[in-house]
């Protein structure tokens, strides 16, 4: 399947995650438009009911959609391990649209060497049983663990990064009997590539951590026609909505992109 057409790319999350893909896509797709919205209102979606996260979901898409977005990606593992099949269905032939379990998944069961195969997420990506189900119909014999891990994506949203007390959580959840063993683990949320590094060293970087933001890029990368570009502005139509505006958006948002962007609030649920 080839993408076709103009328009921009949409991608929505529940917060700050979601910059991290939207960002590799920047990198990868210079020239393609991005307009993001973060849910910043009524993150996290990790402990939320499947019927709000499809309530919230379904409303984004249709604001992304009302500008001319031709791909919905959901840029959250929450939306795509707990509702991506109604979702999917919602957005039906109105555009292409992308999830990034199923990137990540491919990748493993391309390249996958190791033994042990380790998974942390939120309650809702994991309780799912999104990936190990998905990654053992292809890879029976690959032993796979996955652990709930709920407070990384508060701690992320409230600034709580390389220090000492983002070290301490992480390093609880890490020490888990369930993840002992491990040589890869995926990062099943896309706010955990801001602690990426804390992961690795946890590990004295001896473990394989993959995290969905590049694997998804390269991925719409190849879905995209060659030398397709959205509307002809290269890129220059970037706009980022947030349903709730907080600063610390915006100095992670400064992180991922070279240039200020402007944050646009936006209430879809008045």
């Amino acid at each position: 399947m080839t993408i076709s057409g103009n328009g921009p790319i949409g991608i929505f999350d529940s917060g700050v995650g979601g910059l991290t893909v939207a960002s590799a896509v920047k990198q990868v797709l210079p020239d393609e438009t991005i307009i993001y919205f973060g849910d910043t209102a009524h993150l996290p979606y990790g402990d939320k009911s499947p019927e709000a996260i499809l309530h919230y979901s379904k409303k984004i898409t249709d604001f992304l959609l009302e500008h001319n977005c031709r791909v919905i990606l959901a840029a959250c593992n929450t939306v795509s391990a707990t509702v991506w099949k109604e979702l999917e269905r919602y957005i039906g032939e109105r555009a292409v649209a992308v999830n990034v379990i199923d990137p990540i998944v491919n990748r493993v069961v391309r390249s996958m060497s190791s033994s042990s195969l380790g998974v942390i997420g939120t309650k809702n990506t994991i309780n799912s049983g999104a990936y190990p189900e998905k990654i053992k119909k292809v890879l029976p014999g690959l032993r796979v663990s996955s652990l709930a891990t709920p407070l990384l994506v508060p701690m992320i949203e409230e600034g709580f990064i390389y220090d000492d007390i983002s070290n301490a959580i992480i390093r609880a959840y890490l020490s888990d009997t369930r993840l002992e063993g491990i040589d890869t683990l995926i990062l099943g949320c896309t706010h955990y590539p801001i602690i990426k590094n804390q992961i690795r060293k946890f590990y004295d970087f001896r473990v394989d951590v993959i995290d969905s933001a590049m694997t998804v890029a390269e991925e719409l990368r190849e879905l995209l026609e060659p030398g397709g570009r959205c509307d002809g502005r290269g890129g220059r139509g970037d706009r980022f909505f947030v349903s709730d505006y907080t600063e610390y958006f915006r100095k992670i948002a400064g992180m991922f992109f070279e240039n200020e962007i402007s944050l646009e609030k936006q209430d879809l649920w008045k």
